[in-house]
């Protein structure tokens, strides 16, 4: 029908605003005639109206509307002389998209689980690592709230990976503890993002420094082991409007650490939201007990990443990663993680399998 596209003109141009292009959403492909139709009454040439009909994946989208040349009648309408577009490496993209894939599960745990847009750059960052890793990353939503260790550890037996994504208050902290301790010792990978790492330093204090009710002074303020505190120039603030440590800051990575092989580089740019950091005054006794921090800022002053060599897969970063993944560039922590869940789940199905060939 074009009668909805015909009216939707209509106002556009009672308020003195003329289409140059006209973008057709659609569940099908547009027929000539329909073009041609919605041509004639808005009255644009017959190549400015652009089908943008449904595909199987939003990644599909660009390769749609370079056919239909809408990146050519962009480019004359404003004037510019631009060179052919080179798709070499989007194409190689979607030709990722279209093979097959081994599946991989990854739990996300958090307390805004029934509205999966609070986690979209996480979600979407972790599909950039499956079309790297050539798996298809399916996503557990894991609610971070009244759950006990066992049943916790339960059901993440089933999982290739555990993620603890950012996030802010005291609903569902002890339940991302639990998730943390269940990956930690069942080797489980595990990617702690901001919040996530606040988790993995809080439960590596209880459980293997043994500081009984360790925690963060966000979640407790008296606790008597605050291994993570208010970033110091955070702590006289009162009114907190806009006043977190944001945006990319530099990350150095120490030589040996798994980090410094993920990125490959001495020095990285992340990006930051936060106020709160690993306590220093608590940094050597974790580190005695086999914490590695191998991220910091400032000659050491902050600490940026943290991981555990003993474990198959267990880092946990201060920045968001995420923010500046991208589908041809995964962000490296994402791309590494899932790599190491695709490990696990290829390891645990040979398990499957000899376990069902004893049986049989």
């Amino acid at each position: 029908k074009t009668k909805p596209t015909q009216h939707s003109v209509n106002e556009l141009r009672r308020i003195g605003i003329h289409p140059d292009v006209i973008v057709c959403r659609s569940h099908e492909e547009l027929d000539q005639g329909i073009k041609d139709k919605i041509a004639l009454f808005a009255d644009v040439d017959v190549r400015s109206v652009v089908a943008c009909p449904d595909v199987s994946d939003v990644y599909l989208v660009p390769e749609v509307l370079q056919r239909e040349g809408l990146d050519t009648l962009v480019c004359e309408q404003l004037g510019l002389d631009a060179a052919p577009a080179e798709l070499g490496e989007w194409q190689d993209l979607i030709d990722r998209i279209g093979q097959p894939r081994e599946p991989v599960t990854i739990a996300l745990v958090g307390k805004y689980v029934k509205l999966h847009d609070a986690y979209l750059s996480v979600h979407e960052a972790l599909k950039h690592a499956g079309l790297y890793q050539g798996t298809q990353v399916h996503v557990q939503w894991v609610d971070a709230e009244g759950m006990s260790y066992e049943e916790t550890a339960e059901l993440l037996e089933g999982v290739d990976g555990v993620l603890v994504p950012g996030g802010f208050g005291s609903r569902g902290w002890e339940g991302k503890i639990l998730a943390c301790r269940a990956a930690r010792e069942r080797e489980i990978p595990y990617l702690g993002i901001c919040l996530g790492m606040h988790v993995a330093v809080s439960e590596f204090a209880r459980h293997v420094c043994g500081l009984d009710g360790a925690n963060s002074t966000e979640m407790d303020p008296e606790t008597p082991f605050p291994v993570i505190d208010l970033l110091p120039e955070q702590k006289e603030i009162e009114d907190l409007g806009g006043t977190m440590r944001l945006g990319a800051q530099a990350v150095e990575l120490a030589e040996g650490t798994r980090a410094r092989e993920i990125y490959g580089e001495a020095v990285v740019h992340e990006r930051h939201r936060h106020r709160y950091e690993v306590n220093n005054n608590f940094r050597a006794q974790l580190v005695e007990a086999g914490l590695v921090v191998s991220g910091t800022f400032q000659e050491g002053r902050l600490v940026e990443i943290v991981e555990l060599p003993d474990h198959p897969w267990f880092v946990a970063s201060q920045f968001h990663p995420e923010f500046k993944s991208r589908p041809t560039r995964p962000a490296p922590l994402f791309r590494e993680f899932v790599g190491a869940a695709r490990r696990r789940a290829q390891t645990r199905d040979v398990v499957e399998l000899r376990t069902a060939g004893r049986s049989g």
